[in-house]
């Protein structure tokens, strides 16, 4: 009885074991290929539960969602034969199973060695064709275009499908760089020079055009206070003359007080004259404005 229940058991175990390596389950993401003996049985095996034969048949899985091939930045020479540093990287992903195991040994380090040197190739025949400016800005997405079409093309024999290739970076090397940089430095440095040449000519007809319109403004007030000078000169006169007509005696008097006014404003003041001069007929008598009967 316990010889048979112990032989039950063993036969349960190997018969859970069996079965255990009968069952294999590939994942959506996954696509996998069935070996019998080492010769490929059954190739592409889709995702969900699958059975085998233990001990003679073997599955192998590979991933088939996009994979990302990132490159090392690379030198390549433009038409102008001018070095410039290309950063690029490629989405790809395995399209046959059976043919990338064939063509790669199902080694994907080994494809993406192969992709590597497909995509240089490329790029090296791309950027030869073009000059720095065209590979920079005006036909970037150009090269991609064309370097996704022909790397398709080249990877069909080796199971796989290129989904896109991007350039994310171009640049100049050190050295190129630092002279574009002196260069530019210069280029703007002549372009400030010309602005403040330009800056101190137009100040300078400024400062002229202001000038010349100072002098014209001034003589014209100039000449403006002159003309009112001369004509309340004149007026003033009319008005002398009129005063004078009325009354010329007094006119006379009012004058030589301005005069003496005018001669003696301070006590130190000296004046050196006959007595009889004409200067000081006032001071000599009431009747001095009458002429020589004032004077005896």
């Amino acid at each position: 009885m316990g010889q048979a229940r112990t032989f039950a058991i063993v036969l349960l175990l190997v018969a859970a074991v069996i079965g255990s390596l009968s069952v294999y389950t590939v994942k959506e993401w996954e696509r996998a290929i069935v070996f019998q003996l080492g010769e490929i049985a059954r190739v592409d095996v889709g995702p969900g539960l699958h059975f085998k034969i233990p001990l003679i048949q073997t599955v192998r899985k590979f991933d088939g969602r996009i994979l990302t091939m990132d490159s090392q930045p690379e030198r390549y020479l433009t038409a102008e034969k001018k070095n410039v540093i290309v950063d690029s990287f490629v989405k790809w992903r395995i399209s046959d199973v059976g043919r990338f195991y064939r063509a790669n040994q199902g080694d994907e380090r080994r494809a993406e060695a192969r992709l590597a040197q497909i995509i240089k190739d490329g790029l090296r025949s791309e950027f030869a064709k073009r000059t720095v400016q065209e590979v920079v800005s005006g036909e970037r997405s150009q090269i991609m275009s064309i370097l996704t079409v022909t790397a398709s093309k080249a990877v069909e024999g080796l199971g796989m499908s290129i989904v896109d290739v991007r350039l994310k970076r171009i640049d100049l090397p050190t050295e190129v760089s630092t002279s574009v940089y002196r260069r530019m430095e210069a280029e703007r440095a002549r372009v400030a020079r010309e602005f403040r040449s330009r800056g101190a000519e137009a100040a300078e007809r400024i400062r002229a055009d202001a000038d010349r319109q100072r002098t014209v403004i001034r003589a014209e007030a100039y000449r403006d206070a002159e003309r009112i000078r001369g004509e309340g000169d004149k007026r003033a006169a009319e008005i002398y003359a009129q005063a004078f007509s009325q009354n010329s005696e007094f006119y006379a008097l009012y004058r030589s007080l301005n005069s003496y006014k005018t001669m003696f404003k301070d006590k130190s003041d000296l004046i050196v004259l006959e007595p009889d001069s004409e200067y000081f007929r006032y001071f000599m008598g009431t009747d001095a404005g009458a002429g020589t009967g004032a004077r005896k």
